[in-house]
C-alpha cells in the first residue's frame, strides 16, 4: 500500500470513528461551524475569487453541511468536500483548515464558471463529476447522483 494511500485510509477510519461524513449532519450540529464565523469566512473567499456567496452557501450546505472536519466515502474531504488532488492543485496544505478548504474550493468553482462561461448547472455538475465526465457528456452526466446534486445546490440559490 502506498504511503498516500494508507494516509487516506488512516483519515478516512478516524472520520468515521470521530462519526464525521460528508452527508447525514444537521446544520449546527454538533461538527458545524458557528454561522457568523463560517458566513464571513465565506464572504471574503467569495469576493476574493469573484464567485457568487450564494453559490459557495449552497455547495457548502449541499457538500458538508457545515462540517469543516466532514469526509465523503470516497475521501472528499472539509467544507466544501475537496478531493485530494484538487485540494494539491490549488495549494491547500490543510483541507480540514476552513479557511483553506473554502479559499480552494472557491477558486476552483471560479475556474469551473470561467471554463463553463458562467453556466452554474454545468460548473456544479463538473465540481461533482469532475470537468471530464462533463466534457464527455456535453452537459450534465446521466449520473442519478450529480443530477440530484445539481437541483439541491441550484434549489439553494433561490
Amino acid at each position: 500500500m502506498s504511503p498516500r494511500a494508507l494516509w487516506t485510509s488512516a483519515l478516512l477510519a478516524f472520520a468515521a470513528l470521530s462519526g464525521c461524513s460528508g452527508g447525514g449532519l444537521l446544520p449546527g450540529g454538533p461538527h458545524s461551524m458557528p454561522p457568523d464565523r463560517l458566513s464571513a469566512l465565506v464572504r471574503g473567499a467569495s469576493s476574493t475569487n469573484a464567485v457568487d456567496p450564494k453559490l459557495v452557501f449552497a455547495m457548502i450546505d449541499a457538500e458538508s453541511h457545515g462540517d469543516p472536519s466532514a469526509v465523503s466515502r470516497v475521501g472528499a474531504q472539509g467544507l466544501m468536500q475537496l478531493m485530494p488532488d484538487t485540494s494539491a492543485l490549488y495549494g491547500v496544505v490543510n483541507p480540514f483548515d476552513p479557511y483553506q478548504n473554502v479559499d480552494g474550493g472557491t477558486r476552483y468553482l471560479h475556474d469551473l464558471l470561467r471554463r463553463y462561461r458562467g453556466n452554474v448547472r454545468l460548473a456544479v455538475a463538473a465540481y461533482n463529476a469532475g470537468p471530464g465526465a462533463v466534457d464527455a457528456a456535453r452537459g450534465i452526466p446521466h449520473y442519478a447522483e450529480t443530477r440530484a446534486y445539481v437541483d439541491r445546490v441550484v434549489a439553494g440559490l433561490r
